[in-house]
């Protein structure tokens, strides 16, 4: 089995997905939360949300309470905030299970948002925007994706303004909680060496009392932004760029094509980019493709760090690789690869049961239905060369060019031309 989904009587989704090839459970809570459920005069409410939860609730009072419940036996545990959900989770072994439910439970049932923690934690959140702002290669990334879906939700970074870093008091956090922390918005994962019928048994015991309706809805997606180059500058040794172009989201028919299409131009070290780029020309340490797939939007993107004067030969070589795909396509033993390459890491990451409570959990949340494992790699089997080809053909186009830079250039101008070069 799969996995199994139930519900408690409040409407509480409780996902089993068992494993026999592990000591270990996760018990993980997706909500729908982060930027794509903010105002302007709330950016980085669920960011900050997530951070006062491990301040303490009724049983465990604080953080040194909560991390020692967790420390003491060895467990793991954490949260993240994505712009279309948020998640808790303790990683544990197995007869402590009890103890990551009660940990979990006591946070974000319970949580009491005291003001004085509020305060200490600001400067927690500030000192933690400025290290994404000195790492550049994931700074660059924010940038182009503020570049691709302009002043959306979609488009502002998850931590947020400092504005409202510094001005949030008790009662927001309150209020944000209480409009998406509900059973209609959220879904309980059990990954690991567990059973269904113990999950839904711990399930109502600890998450039984949530309680409430969502009263938050997202922002519609509906244009990408018109700009064509972000450039931040900075002094840098390298120059750190992400170049890509609009692409499809989750929901699309073409989401596992546009997978594959990634993998092929720059998903691993047999990929185009790497080869061509990287082992070719010597020309970079790091450079990948990836997509971005949110639920109404997507797109697809190359990042690279190179040394300042070669900056242009880079962006030159990645769009060469772009629009050569659009025009001649990609090769039957390219798919076979990237397929059987896609296939592999899922195995691989689903060994864990962390990777599994994630992989069932987002997708019940967010998607209309559970793909199981095979489910999936059918998904993935189905992809035809024609489709890939016809995608790339579509989106791998000069005039959907973005580029965002982070170094020391600042002309606008040089860069534009070059992308539509």
């Amino acid at each position: 089995m799969s996995f199994s989904l139930s519900r408690l009587t409040s409407g509480l989704p409780i996902l089993t997905a068992p494993s026999d090839g592990t000591a270990s459970v996760t018990v993980l809570v997706f909500i729908g939360a982060g930027s794509r459920y903010e105002k302007e005069e709330e950016r980085g409410m669920s960011h900050f949300l997530e951070h006062m939860f491990f301040k303490g609730g009724k049983k465990y009072t604080n953080t040194k309470e909560v991390s020692a419940a967790i420390d003491g036996v060895g467990g793991e545990f954490n949260a993240f905030t994505a712009k279309e959900y948020a998640g808790y989770y303790v990683k544990i072994a197995a007869e402590h299970v009890e103890l990551a439910c009660d940990v979990l439970s006591d946070m974000l049932l319970h949580a009491s948002f005291p003001s004085k923690e509020i305060d200490k934690e600001r400067g927690v959140i500030i000192e933690e925007e400025r290290m994404y702002q000195d790492t550049p290669m994931y700074r660059v990334a924010w940038d182009f994706e503020e570049l691709i879906f302009g002043n959306h939700p979609l488009g502002w970074d998850t931590i947020g303004t400092e504005k409202v870093i510094m001005s949030v008091k008790q009662e927001d956090f309150q209020k944000h909680k209480n409009a998406l922390y509900t059973p209609d918005n959220a879904v309980v994962t059990f990954a690991g060496k567990i059973h269904e019928t113990r999950a839904m048994e711990l399930g109502q015991r600890f998450f039984g009392d949530l309680s409430g309706e969502k009263k938050t809805k997202f922002l519609p997606f509906k244009n990408f932004n018109t700009e064509k180059t972000f450039l931040r500058e900075k002094a840098t040794e390298q120059s750190h760029l992400v170049l890509g172009v609009p692409g499809v989201p989750s929901l699309s028919e073409e989401h596992f094509a546009q997978k594959l299409l990634s993998i092929i131009l720059g998903g691993n070290m047999s990929s185009r980019m790497f080869l061509n780029i990287r082992e070719a020309k010597g020309l970079c340490y790091y450079i990948s493709t990836d997509t971005d797939s949110y639920l109404d939007a997507g797109a697809l993107t190359t990042g690279a760090g190179v040394d300042q004067s070669r900056l242009e030969e880079a962006i030159k070589l990645i769009i060469h690789e772009y629009l050569v795909c659009a025009k001649d396509g990609i090769t039957k033993e390219e798919l076979l690869r990237a397929k059987e390459y896609l296939k592999g890491k899922i195995t691989l990451n689903l060994e864990d049961s962390e990777e599994r409570a994630h992989f069932y959990g987002k997708q019940q949340l967010l998607l209309p239905k559970i793909r199981t494992v095979e489910d999936y790699f059918t998904e993935v089997d189905r992809v035809t060369k024609e489709e890939v080809d016809a995608l790339a053909k579509r989106i791998l186009v000069p005039e959907e060019l973005r580029l965002a830079v982070i170094g020391k250039e600042n002309n606008k101008e040089k860069f534009e031309r070059l992308l539509s070069s």
